[in-house]
């Protein structure tokens, strides 16, 4: 059998992968993700064995259908496709108040607007923002808590009458 490729760098915590979608990569790997790539049980070179593990012959799994299957399955989970894995991973960078051109980078996207796609924020992340900008506009006004506000409902009906008056 050929020595394993060198596409995990643990020391550096980096993915290198010669081909991708866009051509070479590198991919930063993360404590959690690197602690189950060195626990990993290898069966052949590769992290996810294909038909020709262990043989001379080895190459790498050129689909990952079936074990994303048996991964959801296992994990009991329905309807999450494996690309979910990235919007997830994107919209939690974004609820943390990180940059999209950080998240992006993470990614490997090359345009911001394909991350903005994949950052989904919720309204937990821009609540907590916009509370804190309040606060700190309070602050800077001299307020000692933050100001309440006057809130007045107005009816639709009132609405149309002041525009027309």
């Amino acid at each position: 059998m050929k020595p394993p490729p060198d596409y995990i760098d643990f020391e550096r915590g980096l993915l290198l992968l010669p081909t991708s979608k866009t051509g070479k990569k590198t991919i930063v790997l993360n404590a959690p993700a690197l602690a189950i790539l060195n626990s990993l049980p290898r069966i052949g070179l590769y992290v996810i064995a294909g038909t020709s593990a262990g043989t001379k012959d080895e190459t790498p799994r050129s689909d990952l259908k079936k074990p994303w299957k048996a991964i959801v399955k296992r994990a009991g989970l329905e309807d999450v496709r494996i690309h979910d894995l990235r919007h997830t991973d994107a919209s939690v960078g974004a609820g943390m108040g990180l940059g999209l051109a950080i998240i992006g980078k993470l990614l490997g996207h090359t345009q911001p607007a394909t991350t903005q796609r994949y950052a989904h924020l919720d309204n937990d992340p821009l609540k907590k923002a916009s509370e804190h900008i309040g606060s700190r506009l309070a602050a800077a006004m001299g307020e000692v808590r933050a100001p309440r506000a006057n809130v007045t409902i107005i009816s639709k009906a009132k609405r149309s009458k002041n525009r027309r008056g």
